[in-house]
């Protein structure tokens, strides 16, 4: 009973959370449609939640016999058939209930496992400028709490409301064959469990919403402070002392919330232990006087006091079913809102594949961009926000035409936000065109599948992101099937196998955090070494050695002459050092090409390239 009365108090302290909220019947459909492999599990789970219920009513109805039947006729035979029927149904109650355990647990984790792969492979697939709004916490949360509290409308929520209501059903029944004068004495007793229930579950909606604002900012922190770049801020401006200060002012009105919270909790279960052995009380008292008058058998009177045990917990329960209900469906709702956001970057029905003799060229064809709106790229509850913004952005990129032919190398140079990193964005489809075209060995990238155009696309950034896992892991990120031999002819070629077999654990040495472990050379070469791995037609390199040392960027450049000879190649480069021997330079400003050419044909033309020139190059 104590559960049943838990879960109410549940419902009562998150009726807030689901207040306001109606699911729609296409949802309850689409729910249908998740639950429809399971069919056949859940008829039975609910054949099982029927039978246990009923075994709640036949226990008592057999103390009834033997007391009655047996003791009161002093019959041996009906005491000890009775007994064993009593143990014997509490055996098969057992087993029924490791089996609705059973199916339930199948059934649960089979949709926690069908929603969590249907989430993680749409969100994988939706586009870079997503992920740039959303809060990666809430992001998860859809993952976790969510699709935990979906998959609990076919099995904690569906079997409580089944459970409950043939339970009580029976009950009541029961109980009003046996004497309807105990059973309506009962009923008014009702509104003493609930009203509790209400009252408690009212006090601790505030603290509870409390506690998990406190508790979501605690990880905040823990997650920020305890990532490399966190802690080296914290110990940078010597900030220690005061980050434990503001933690444990978090934390311990965190405890003091627990403490009053558990307090509200054994209030609310004294006061129905207490109205339970009340109404029990009565029960023994109206009844004891019926059975001394003869009108009622000992029997009776116990098996009326056992069901009446039975008959609170679902009353209670299905008082504020709705609660649970709609808790669990607006759970599919958060999760139907993230798989209805379509990807704007998505292939076209019947994209083709890149041939795999379709020249390496890259060619823009009056290209112009903006950013998309945040409407249209991501949802008001994944950034905490009431709603999104639905005004355009400015434009980013404006008619921008060139043409890299197989085996050159392009290079895109100017100020900062200028748009060359917009422009390598368009070539790798991270998003597409607001008009003109981007083509790839003659296509057009929109008709193309985007596993093939990646594939034939390789890129390094400025900050060569590497999973917390071992070198190897990392390289055969873009080779799964590379051999050891083949890693390390690609760490050679990259100029990092000194490096690499000087460590301890060689191809097994964990990076750390994003990398953390190794410099900033080193991980660029790392992801030197993946590319190669990877062995691209086209590769795109994106300021790459912007914030190496001069001793690093010989490193890297060197391994890049390795990584560019005979590909197509665009490189943004910062350093005009590193894009003097390009077959072309393209000036990019204000989202335009306002210069192009060699080396010596833009320092010779006077203009942007040649003031930008003169500043790296000005004597100190």
């Amino acid at each position: 009973m104590s559960h049943q009365q838990w879960m109410a108090l549940r419902s009562y302290t998150r009726a807030d959370t689901v207040s306001g909220r109606r699911v729609s019947r296409e949802s309850l459909r689409r729910i249908a449609e998740f639950g429809r492999p399971y069919r056949r599990e859940l008829v039975l789970f609910l054949v099982l939640v029927v039978a246990d219920a009923a075994i709640t009513v036949g226990t008592p109805l057999l103390l009834k016999t033997v007391l009655d039947d047996g003791v009161g006729h002093h019959d041996r035979s009906v005491v000890v058939w009775g007994a064993s029927a009593v143990a014997a149904l509490a055996l098969v109650d057992a087993v029924v209930g490791l089996a609705q355990r059973w199916y339930s647990a199948r059934i649960g984790e089979g949709l926690i496992y069908d929603l969590r792969s249907r989430v993680f492979d749409h969100v994988q697939r939706m586009p870079v400028a997503f992920f740039t709004r959303t809060q990666t916490g809430s992001l998860v949360s859809r993952l976790n709490s969510d699709v935990i509290g979906a998959q609990q409308a076919f099995t904690s929520t569906l079997s409580s409301v089944v459970s409950n209501a043939v339970t009580l059903l029976l009950v009541l029944a029961t109980m009003l064959w046996l004497s309807w004068q105990i059973t309506l004495v009962s009923l008014l007793v009702l509104p003493l469990f609930v009203l509790p229930a209400k009252w408690v579950g009212g006090k601790l909606q505030t603290i509870t919403r409390e506690s998990m604002t406190l508790n979501a900012a605690m990880s905040q922190t823990m997650t920020e402070r305890f990532n490399v770049s966190g802690a080296l801020l914290v110990k940078i401006f010597g900030r220690a002392d005061q980050e434990t200060a503001e933690f444990d002012a978090k934390a311990a009105r965190v405890r003091d919330i627990g403490v009053v919270s558990a307090m509200y909790s054994r209030v609310f279960f004294t006061a129905l232990t207490v109205i339970a052995s009340l109404a029990t009380a009565v029960v023994y008292g109206i009844g004891g006087i019926l059975v001394i008058d003869g009108r009622l058998g000992i029997g009776t009177l116990v098996a009326l006091s056992a069901l009446l045990l039975r008959l609170y917990g679902p009353l209670t329960a299905l008082s504020n079913v709705h609660v649970d209900v709609m808790t669990a469906l607006v759970s599919f709702d958060r999760v139907f809102e993230v798989l209805d956001l379509a990807p704007m970057v998505a292939d076209r029905p019947g994209a083709l594949d890149l041939p795999a003799d379709a020249p390496a060229s890259v060619e823009l064809d009056g290209v112009s961009f903006r950013y998309p709106r945040a409407d249209e790229v991501s949802l008001a509850s994944l950034e905490s926000v009431a709603t999104l913004d639905a005004s355009p952005s400015a434009q980013v990129l404006s008619d921008v035409s060139f043409t890299v032919e197989p085996g050159q190398l392009v290079a895109l140079v100017g100020p900062s936000g200028a748009g060359k990193t917009t422009i390598t964005a368009l070539v790798g489809r991270l998003y597409d065109a607001t008009s003109g075209a981007v083509r790839v060995g003659g296509h057009d990238v929109r008709d193309l599948t985007q596993a093939s155009l990646r594939a034939a696309l390789g890129v390094v950034t400025q900050d060569a992101h590497m999973f917390h896992d071992t070198i190897r892991a990392n390289l055969r990120y873009a080779a799964p099937g590379a051999t050891d031999e083949q890693l390390h002819e690609a760490l050679r070629a990259a100029q990092i196998a000194d490096l690499v077999d000087s460590l301890p654990d060689g191809l097994d040495t964990v990076v750390g955090d994003r990398g953390y472990r190794l410099s900033g050379g080193e991980k660029q070469r790392l992801a030197i070494a993946r590319l190669l791995l990877k062995a691209p037609r086209v590769v795109v390199l994106d300021e790459a050695t912007a914030h190496l040392d001069s001793e690093s960027e010989a490193a890297v450049q060197r391994a890049f002459d390795t990584a560019l000879a005979g590909r197509t190649s665009i490189v943004v480069a910062h350093r005009l050092s590193t894009v003097r021997g390009a077959d072309q330079i393209l000036v990019v400003e204000g989202g335009r090409i306002v210069e192009r050419g060699t080396h010596d044909e833009l320092l010779a033309l006077g203009g942007l390239y040649a003031e930008l020139h003169a500043t790296q190059f000005a004597p100190a």
